[in-house]
This record gives structure tokens, C-alpha cells and sequence, in this order.
């Protein structure tokens, strides 16, 4: 059993701690608000008929702390909130996409000489950082979920410069009921970015892997 720590406790994080409950892990759920802000959600989570694991809210430092693996799913602009030292020699899902609208423009992003994804993993230079969980939507995590084996089963791309750390994030998706499609590092996250052709696309892993293939920076595939 692993404690899925979650920093970040809106759609998409609820949609992972769904998932991750059902599968039968611990989850500890943060926000920026407080602990005690997620107590409706918590009592929710908890009276899943299909929930194995316990769930707990706590502060961004506990869930930190806590989390065998952690989610980070913030917007971009506030990942200098998130916790360093908890997280340091931890593996950390990103989920973040780049919305300048409500990130405000960061020009190494406007200009293609970093990812989202680099600049979370800049910010902690001791934690293994892998992309995932980006190019869902957050209802189709629970929705969308299959065995292994299903024909056509939907695929998730992953980015990461530590094979290690993928390697343990590819088996929670494939747990939680997801095809994985390996990317490379996170220099190549953009490929997975809105506006690409694999963004939000229902894709099996040869359909993901073609889109990967098409992607082009700035999100231009002709």
C-alpha cells in the first residue's frame, strides 16, 4: 500500500484521490485554504461504496511529508508555494499546464526554452518530477478507467528524466486504469501541452504515440 500525497485539491486532485482510494491506497488531500475547508470532500471520498484506502486532509507540508508519491496539481503560478524540503528524494506527479490568462505569460514558456514541467522540477532540485495526469480531463480519470487488457483502453504519456521515478508513476496508472506511453524527459512534456494533438484526445497508446509524433512547439501540428 502507498500514501498517495495531494497538493492541490481541486478536480483533478479529487479525481486522483478517487482513483487512488479505489485502488486501495492512503490518500492525504491538501489545499491552499486549509484542512479544514476539505471536510465535505473527505466525508464524500469516504462514503464510496467502490473506496479500499483511508483519506485525511491535512496542510500542503503534511501531504508533502506524508506521501510516498505526491501530486502536485496547482496552477503554475503558484508552484513557488509548493513545500522543498518535504518533498526532497520524493517522486512528484505534475499535473500543471501553462494558461497565461491565469498564470500571467512567463516568457521562457512563451518562448520555448523550458516546460512547466522543468520549471516545477527546478524548484525541487531533490525531488524526481514526472509529467502526468495533464491531458485528462479530471472526470474522465474515474470515468474512463479500464482493466488491463481492454481493446482500445485509453493511454496517459508520461515525461520524466529519472527512469526510476516514471517506472513507479507508470504503475500507479496502469493500477488505476490507464495504458502508459513514455515520452522521454521533460524537456519533450511540451509534446503533451494544450494545443497538441494529443491534449484532451481519447487515445489509445499507438493513437497517443502517433500524436506525440505530430506535435510541434507552440502547438502548430501542421
Amino acid at each position: 500500500m502507498t500514501t498517495i500525497g495531494i497538493i492541490g485539491a481541486g478536480h483533478i486532485g479529487s479525481a486522483l484521490a478517487t482513483t487512488a482510494l479505489d485502488a486501495g491506497h492512503d490518500v492525504v488531500l491538501s489545499n491552499s485554504r486549509g484542512p479544514e475547508t476539505l471536510r465535505d470532500l473527505v466525508a464524500g471520498l469516504e462514503g464510496r461504496p467502490t473506496r479500499r484506502g483511508p483519506v485525511r486532509a491535512a496542510t500542503a507540508e503534511d501531504a508533502a511529508a506524508a506521501g510516498d508519491l505526491v501530486v502536485v496539481t496547482i496552477p503554475l503560478k503558484n508552484v513557488p508555494d509548493v513545500p522543498v524540503q518535504p518533498l526532497a528524494g520524493k517522486v512528484v506527479i505534475d499535473t500543471n499546464n501553462y494558461y497565461p490568462e491565469r498564470d500571467g505569460r512567463i516568457a521562457e514558456l512563451d518562448e520555448g526554452r523550458t516546460t512547466s514541467a522543468e520549471l516545477l522540477q527546478r524548484h525541487l532540485p531533490e525531488s524526481s518530477v514526472v509529467k502526468a495526469f495533464n491531458h485528462i480531463q479530471a472526470a474522465q480519470i474515474v470515468e474512463r478507467r479500464s482493466p488491463a487488457g481492454t481493446p482500445s483502453r485509453r493511454a496517459l504519456a508520461i515525461a520524466g528524466d529519472d527512469a526510476a521515478a516514471k517506472a513507479r508513476v507508470a504503475e500507479l496508472i496502469e493500477e488505476i486504469g490507464f495504458d502508459v506511453v513514455d515520452l522521454g524527459p521533460l524537456a519533450e512534456s511540451w509534446r503533451i501541452e494544450p494545443g497538441t494533438p494529443g491534449y484532451g484526445v481519447e487515445d489509445d497508446a499507438d493513437q497517443l504515440r502517433a500524436h506525440l509524433a505530430e506535435a510541434r512547439r507552440g502547438g502548430d501540428a501542421s
